[in-house]
């Protein structure tokens, strides 16, 4: 299948960093404590119509035995074949400050050679964090994002069938360890900026500690710490929420992002480039074999043969030079490579170029 390369340009950037956002503290950090927490756990998913493991993942009948036996029915795990049960592994994110009673959604993925998990039902599956700790319980039906049609070598699939969700199918049983700010607390900035860290800090004290010491310290480029005022110790949660309304012009560094895997580029329109010359060509080597064929005599005892002839033809198109100007943008950069016929992995490979010869001012970042 041919890849469709697309170029993407960015007129306003809300992904693309752009110095001199206003931004919300809310936006750019986080108080430290407050965060989210892994859940996972082992569990079995039952009803799936014989798309289950195989005997060859032993450990699927052995917890199928081993919950049968809680249950008062002794099998042994040896003599079952079960096809309609797999074995996964059940995963769930635990927020802050959840309480109990608050439901979650579930993943859950195969770890057998269970084939599809459609219409499969989870059973009741302790979920643990990193502590040992069962914070959650799940059980419900498997939705799954793809389904397998037809049968042994015509069936086609779609997606994977051997993951799904159980969506609110997952029930938090105790609260997860959170941080209760209380005289002092510290911020933590999303993206560790020096200038961003000080204009933060400089946000609050301007808010807080107009005429007064400063409440407000930046530590480091990612941290900035914040003594409760007295007038706000016995509200430190609505201290907290006035913190994040508070808006600062963010310091962000401009980044290039370039997938080469489908040909996508996001950039800034207003990034400047210094002055420059482009140089562009193209060579094409084309390779084609033709078959002749040779036919003998009438009546003879010769043979049809068939040899192949082999052609090698080479183009090299004429030299194509791109002048930019002091000051010029990317936006005038790729409306001057497309008037020459650039393709976007061409403009690809001229934005290295154009980064590593130091004409280009970006942060550059291949996914």
């Amino acid at each position: 299948m041919k890849l469709a390369w697309r170029l993407i340009l960015m007129l306003l950037l809300p992904v693309c960093e752009i110095s001199g956002a206003v931004t919300r503290v809310k936006e750019l950090a986080a108080l430290e404590g407050v965060r989210d927490n892994q859940l996972t756990g082992y569990g079995l998913v039952v009803g799936l119509n014989g798309t289950g493991d195989k005997r060859q993942t032993v450990f699927a009948a052995q917890s199928l035995a081993n919950m049968l036996n809680r249950m008062g029915v002794a099998v042994n795990p040896n003599a079952m074949q079960a096809k309609n049960v797999a074995a996964v592994m059940v995963t769930a994110t635990l927020p802050p400050f959840a309480q109990p009673g608050t439901r979650l959604d579930a993943t859950v993925g195969t770890i057998g050679d269970a084939s599809n998990l459609q219409g499969g039902q989870l059973l009741l599956t302790s979920l643990r964090g990193p502590d040992g700790q069962v914070y959650a319980v799940a059980q419900g039906a498997v939705l799954t994002a793809g389904f397998v049609a037809g049968r042994a070598g015509s069936s086609q699939t779609v997606n994977h069938p051997t993951a799904g969700r159980v969506p609110a199918g997952a029930i938090i049983e105790q609260a997860p360890p959170s941080v209760i700010p209380e005289h002092r607390m510290r911020w933590q900035l999303l993206r560790a900026d020096f200038t961003t860290a000080s204009r933060l800090a400089a946000a609050i004290n301007g808010r807080f500690a107009a005429n007064r010491p400063a409440v407000a310290k930046a530590v480091h480029a990612g941290a900035v710490d914040v003594e409760v005022p007295a007038e706000w110790k016995a509200r430190t949660v609505e201290f907290v929420a006035a913190i994040e309304a508070l808006t600062l012009d963010s310091d962000r560094r401009q980044r290039l992002v370039i997938n080469e895997r489908t040909g996508t580029i996001v950039l800034g329109k207003d990034v400047r480039i210094a002055p420059v010359s482009i140089l562009h060509g193209s060579l094409a080597v084309e390779v084609l074999t033709r078959f002749d064929v040779s036919q003998p005599e009438p009546l003879s005892d010769g043979k049809t043969t068939v040899t192949p002839n082999v052609g090698v033809g080479i183009k090299e198109d004429n030299a194509k030079i791109v002048q930019l100007k002091e000051g010029s943008t990317v936006e005038e950069l790729v409306r001057g490579l497309q008037k020459i016929g650039a393709t976007p992995r061409e403009v690809i490979a001229i934005l290295q170029s154009l980064k590593s010869a130091g004409a280009l001012d970006v942060e550059m970042e291949v996914i």
